[in-house]
């Protein structure tokens, strides 16, 4: 079993973004509008998760996004910040459970909840390889 006693509940990260024409909606595919894109505000839900615990995982272990609850309920236009934190709310075996906020300059643009499980890169890897070597037969 991963030792996780360094990851507790209050343990949190932020991540932020400038939003420029690739992060927008036309530019992923995802809508018309050229504001900010929910799959780019979801990244930067995950990269704010990664700088909460990643630092504190143990050697040749890594986390992996596994659940998202989100709502994204205002639109940011090109040219503002957005800035993610999130927050450990919970750690179960190897799950853990972030509560997560989004803004902008402006307002509150989104939020819910984020779960991540920690692995073993080299036994995920090989899961992975397995996978591809079946995939070409």
């Amino acid at each position: 079993m991963v030792d996780l006693s360094r990851i507790n509940a209050g343990l949190s990260g932020q991540a932020q973004i400038v939003v420029g024409p690739e992060h927008t909606a036309p530019f992923v595919g995802s809508g018309r509008i050229a504001v900010l894109a929910t799959p780019i505000m979801i990244n930067v839900i995950e990269a704010a998760a990664l700088a909460a615990i990643e630092h504190l995982l143990p050697a040749g272990h890594q986390s992996l996004g596994i659940h998202l609850d989100v709502r994204h309920a205002a639109a940011t236009p090109i040219g503002l910040q957005v800035t993610a934190t999130a927050e450990v709310i919970r750690v179960e075996g190897r799950t853990v459970t972030f509560h997560v906020d989004v803004r902008d300059n402006i307002e509150p643009i989104g939020g819910g909840t984020h779960q991540r499980v920690v692995v073993s890169v080299a036994r995920f890897d090989e899961r992975v390889q397995r996978k591809l070597r079946a995939a070409e037969s």
